[in-house]
């Protein structure tokens, strides 16, 4: 069974690490979609940037690839045959907002989604917290993967 997991990865932290974690002992294989998300403000990392460090933090996970998309979750989700869409929820806010886009998404589509609960160690980590942080030069080592932490050092030099 292939899962989806959609998201921005600007950058790909430890919370998001931990969903495909879980996800990939649940499905057996994931595709992880990084895709751009226009309402979001401007990124750390273009999109090849995004997919090489996804594909490096995952590198341990068996089963998982990692492929950039355009578009829309469930045009992705089509195109690589995926049986559900992966989402992740930290808190009561982010459930409320992935259940939305759940309902949204099977009601135009078809398509389920799964969320994973993040674990309370990850539960407050935010790609946009840990832009904030490093665009001031801020620690990020304990939110990010190494390969994350050293891109997002050598950005900020």
């Amino acid at each position: 069974m292939i899962a989806l997991y959609p998201g921005s990865f600007d950058p790909i932290h430890l919370g998001h690490v931990d969903t495909v974690e879980q996800a990939a002992s649940l499905f057996g294989e994931v595709v992880v979609a990084v895709i751009h998300n226009p309402d979001k403000s401007t990124g750390l990392f273009a999109i090849d940037e995004r997919v090489a460090l996804a594909k490096t933090a995952l590198a341990h996970v068996r089963g998982v690839r990692v492929e950039a998309f355009a578009g829309l979750a469930i045009d992705a989700a089509a195109l690589v045959h995926a049986s559900c869409i992966v989402k992740s929820a930290r808190n009561a806010s982010d459930f409320e907002i992935e259940q939305q886009m759940a309902n949204t998404n099977y009601s135009v589509s078809g398509i389920r989604t799964v969320v994973m609960l993040a674990l309370p160690s990850h539960g407050f980590i935010s790609s946009r917290y840990i832009r904030e942080i490093a665009v001031h030069s801020g620690d990020v080592s304990t939110l990010v993967p190494v390969n994350v932490d050293n891109a997002i050092r050598a950005k900020h030099k």
